[in-house]
């Protein structure tokens, strides 16, 4: 375990993100700098954060505080499951919130590949302009095998495809926690990461095209915590067949026993700093 990535570990973390040798994996840290344009709150990003928001600023019960699936999955009963797509729309489609720095310099960056567990659309106005592939995840849908949807746009305007269409040398961006454009598709229940997880785990939430894209990549994790089994599930699958010694690093400032155990097992380097911390360094000034 190391504290501050060395300059030359530094330089291969960027030129292998560039040319995709390196997956970025995005988790709710690479938005701690954003705020609303509108009033300056902070956007709501970690699970806590999360509840609270869709609970108006109120904490829930402490059983729903532990984590955002669980809330989402108690309001989903109590109100219906369009309660949860409507706040979900409302956070993320129709806010408007400052550009996250991590967002920037991954933008200056453009990996072939990222995945983003976050359910915001600055990943995609980071190749708007640019054609790429883009993929949300989805769960509990009747009359296909899939639990993905996926779009191609021509640097404008997003169309569905099938799998067989994709142009597998474009860009693809994974989002499998979905996000609201360009239409609402989201992964936030319990129940939707019941259905959700094991579908990845039988290989219908990955498009084939991405399982051949992802051997032998490492993966950067920025902005991960990796204390919840829902989040770790998600991850685990995600970068199977990765490459070995190491499968990666995650960059965790104050990591736990149980974080220091699941990246033992899976082969993951842990670097404690934080993320915004790696941006410091690789931007200097």
């Amino acid at each position: 375990m190391s504290t501050i990535p060395s300059t030359d570990l530094l330089d291969a973390w960027q030129f292998g993100l560039a040319d995709g040798r390196i997956v970025p994996y995005l988790g709710p840290g690479v938005l701690a700098d954003v705020t609303s344009l509108a009033d300056g709150r902070a956007i709501p990003a970690t699970s806590g954060q999360l509840i609270l928001a869709m609970n108006g600023g109120r904490p829930m019960a402490p059983k729903l505080m532990y984590e955002f699936p669980r809330a989402a999955m108690n309001v989903e009963l109590k109100r219906g499951r369009n309660a949860v797509t409507r706040f979900l729309d409302s956070t993320y489609g129709a806010t408007r919130w400052t550009r996250a720095a991590l967002h920037a310099w991954l933008a200056t960056l453009r990996p072939p590949y990222v995945i983003d567990i976050n359910r915001d659309t600055q990943l995609l106005d980071s190749y708007a302009g640019t054609p790429h592939l883009l993929i949300l995840g989805c769960a509990r849908l009747g009359g296909t095998d899939y639990r993905f949807k996926l779009y191609v746009s021509d640097g404008g305007r997003y169309r569905v495809i099938s799998p067989a269409e994709a142009d597998t040398a474009l860009p693809v961006l994974f989002k499998p926690m979905g996000a609201p454009l360009p239409e609402p598709s989201y992964i936030a229940s319990d129940a939707d990461y019941v259905d959700y997880i094991t579908e990845l785990m039988g290989g219908f939430a990955v498009p084939s095209f991405v399982k051949v894209r992802r051997r032998g990549r490492r993966y950067l994790l920025l902005g991960m915590r990796l204390d919840r089994d829902t989040e770790r599930m998600v991850l685990a699958d995600l970068i199977h067949d990765a490459a070995v010694e190491p499968a990666g690093w995650a960059l965790i400032a104050e990591p736990n026993a149980k974080e220091r155990r699941f990246c033992q097992r899976i082969g993951i380097e842990i670097v404690e700093v934080d993320a915004l911390s790696l941006l410091a360094e690789a931007v200097p000034g």
